[in-house]
């Protein structure tokens, strides 16, 4: 198509609280501290993909929510006035209500307003379900008993997680490679799953 440059927006939800577990922050310095750690990890997580899924392609990408500039405004906002959850706000309310200009829309409402929908869970629930329930069926009982000496680093805490990191380690076996894997877990909350559905806030949809 011709297109060698997009814009993409990791960034903006570790800077303003967008994932669903934000909703479960007990108090703004918890909250801020929470930001913190996730913008400084990015590189392992949303970046990395960002990067090698346009790199792939002879694509460049851009971050404009990583804008040094952008950012030295955005970490130093009171973090009271991104919280959400308990006080009646949206997620990332405040980086929404900044695009919230009735006169002349960027968005529609109901795109600009929507919940937040994780990555993972965007390409459709019935899509990772059935991969869940395959992947459970990939993993026994023998195996899944000895996670912790088959993998004593970064441990799978569920059979899905075991079942991708062995699938990893067969084509990367490198102690090297392996310690590039982190796990995404959800703050403030008991759940391994990473997933923003197992976040009681969140709201079911029906896929069509």
């Amino acid at each position: 198509m011709g297109v060698k440059m997009v814009l993409s927006g990791e960034g903006s939800d570790e800077v303003f609280g967008g994932y669903l577990y934000f909703h479960r922050a007990p108090n703004k310095e918890e909250f801020h501290k929470e930001t913190v750690k996730k913008v400084k990890h990015l590189h392992y997580f949303d970046c990395l993909r960002a990067n090698k899924s346009t790199a792939a392609w002879g694509v460049e990408v851009r971050v404009p929510f990583l804008d040094k500039r952008f950012l030295d405004v955005a970490m130093t906002i009171d973090p009271e006035m991104k919280l959400c959850g308990n006080n009646g706000k949206i997620e990332k309310h405040l980086l929404r209500s900044a695009f919230d200009t009735k006169e002349n829309p960027y968005l529609p409402d109901n795109i600009l307003w929507r919940q937040k929908e994780q990555f993972s869970d965007g390409v459709g629930y019935s899509w990772i379900s059935t991969l869940k329930a395959h992947a459970e069926a990939q993993v026994s009982d023998k195996d899944w008993e000895a996670r912790e000496q088959r993998f004593p680093y970064n441990t799978p805490q569920t059979r899905e997680a075991f079942w991708y990191r062995s699938l990893f380690e067969e084509m990367f076996p490198q102690d090297s490679a392996i310690k590039t894997v982190h796990a995404w877990i959800p703050t403030w909350s008991s759940s391994t799953d990473p997933s923003g559905r197992v976040q009681q806030v969140h709201t079911a949809h029906v896929e069509k």
